[in-house]
């Protein structure tokens, strides 16, 4: 692959990273919105991820980290959000076991399935985020993103 076709894919893959991060921010947004309307619970698990997943959105919109700081709070924070993810899908996980599992009315808003799938946003936002931090480690700036 010439340096003009690396330039090109590594374009696609910024303005891909850029669209995920708003696709990331208004998740978060409507998240926040249905808690503050009161059709879900205030949950402290939820808060948490969905506030995450919004700040690392966020960095996605500016752009990969190019910096020690903003490499490492990306992925401090996107860890703990995922530790919190998975500590509440755990709990999910526990009641099955247990047989005291149900779906509720709203089965969209149950807290074991939204914390999978928060699972899988912050595990790819860290990822997309991480390509910045390898990008430094190995000593090499990533190409700009334009």
């Amino acid at each position: 692959m010439s340096s003009s076709e690396m330039e090109q894919v590594q374009m696609i893959s910024d303005q891909r990273t850029r669209l995920a991060g708003a696709v990331c921010v208004v998740i978060c947004i409507a998240a926040w919105s249905i808690e503050w309307s009161g059709y879900a619970y205030v949950c402290p698990y939820c808060r948490v991820q969905r506030s995450v997943i919004g700040i690392l959105g966020l960095m996605m919109l500016v752009g990969r980290p190019r910096n020690f700081l903003a490499c490492h709070l990306s992925l401090v924070m996107g860890g703990f959000a995922f530790v919190v993810a998975a500590t509440q899908h755990f709990m999910g996980w526990k009641m099955i076991s247990a047989g005291t599992f149900e779906f509720s009315e709203q089965w969209y808003l149950n807290s074991t399935l939204l914390s999978a799938v928060a699972m899988i946003i912050l595990s790819g936002q860290v990822l997309l985020l991480s390509q910045g931090w390898i990008a430094l480690v190995a000593n090499r700036r990533p190409p700009e993103i334009e």
